[in-house]
């Protein structure tokens, strides 16, 4: 089982408040890149579950929604023990994943990046669906009517209509995916260099002796990540919503 986070001291204790250790650029690039990788890879999916929940009405609906929602109240380390059993070398799907693909997910960024995905999905869902819900569905007719496909529709009527709830649910995702912790150190372990995000590093610094100013430093690239997540996400709704106004005009 390849190292914990204690293996390599993340830090001497030394040096400027505001200067980054190599460990701590390390987190936050990795954070950045696992962040990103989930919420571009989850997209597709979101916006189909969301469609489907909002606008097909099918057998067992509300169980399904209950499923996707259920990693915002389960406890962090309870997705993580789920994808360490599904998806772990001897796991029903990560055995498959090895013997046909060679590809394994534990100890490595792109689980981490997994299990940022899953914990973060159903924000993404909520917001895409909420956006759905607020569509003028007699526009969609109307398209229909002309002679457009269904396919047709959702791509030029039903998809830049939903695009601030996109973006939202897009923005809640990635801030989301940035601060996992649970899950993450669950299913990857807590690894410098291959899944140390940035809430692991703060974990590993805030029980190192002398670990007080990287723990600070950690606290504050976070908060500055949270908010510039925030402001990025009024920011282009806005403008989508300008856009939107300006087309229908």
């Amino acid at each position: 089982m390849p190292a914990s986070a204690g293996s390599r001291p993340p830090l001497d204790g030394k040096g400027p408040l505001f200067a980054l250790t190599d460990m701590e650029r390390e987190a936050l690039v990795l954070s950045l890149q696992v962040g990103a990788v989930a919420v571009v890879a989850s997209l597709p999916f979101g916006i189909l579950m969301a469609w489907l929940l909002a606008r097909v009405p099918f057998p067992g609906r509300g169980i399904v929604n209950g499923l996707v929602h259920l990693p915002l109240v389960l406890p962090p380390v309870v997705v993580g023990y789920l994808l360490l059993v599904l998806m772990g070398r001897k796991g029903p799907i990560g055995s498959l994943l090895y013997d046909w693909f060679a590809i394994t997910l534990i100890f490595t960024w792109e689980g981490a990046a997994l299990a940022s995905a899953v914990v973060a999905f159903p924000l993404m869902v909520r917001a895409i669906r909420l956006g759905l819900d607020l569509v003028d569905r007699r526009l969609e007719t109307a398209a229909r009517t002309l002679g457009a496909s269904p396919k047709r529709v959702f791509v030029t009527v039903t998809l830049p209509l939903i695009l601030p709830g996109i973006i939202t649910g897009c923005v809640l995702a990635f801030a989301r995916s940035i601060g996992e912790f649970g899950a993450t150190i669950t299913f990857v372990s807590n690894i410098p260099g291959e899944t140390q995000t940035l809430p692991l590093a703060l974990y590993s610094v805030a029980q190192s002796p002398g670990g007080e100013d990287a723990a600070l430093r950690l606290v504050i690239i976070s908060c500055v990540l949270a908010f510039a997540a925030l402001a990025a996400s009024e920011v282009l709704a806005r403008r989508a919503q300008r856009r939107l106004a300006g087309a229908s005009a």
